[in-house]
């Protein structure tokens, strides 16, 4: 079958922020085990462990939440950003085969 050129026109700025906040929420889960791991070790080689313990669960909490809310922020950013440049662009072009 031949394929069909579509131009996407515009980008739903909620929806595109909603892609990206996941995106967030994994990349700051992953980021905040790093980093909780490290506070953890740091706790318990103060022998402080407990302190050290739920040191590591709020940052591994605030990261996840800080990067899913930075993530839906840029995520709108760049739809905003992708509907102005659109006039001088033209917007993005893609070939689409539907399968039978």
């Amino acid at each position: 079958m031949a394929a069909t050129t579509y131009i996407i026109k515009q980008l739903g700025i909620e929806s595109v922020g909603k892609f990206f906040a996941v995106f967030g929420l994994v990349w700051g889960f992953f980021g905040g085990l790093i980093f909780a791991a490290g506070v953890t070790t740091m706790g318990a080689g103060m022998g402080v462990a407990p302190v050290g313990f739920m040191g590591g669960l709020v940052a591994l909490g605030l990261s996840t939440i800080i990067g899913g809310v930075c993530g839906f922020i840029g995520g709108a950013i760049i739809a905003i950003l992708y509907n102005i440049v659109l006039g001088a662009t033209g917007g993005i072009e893609m070939d689409l085969e539907v399968k039978a």
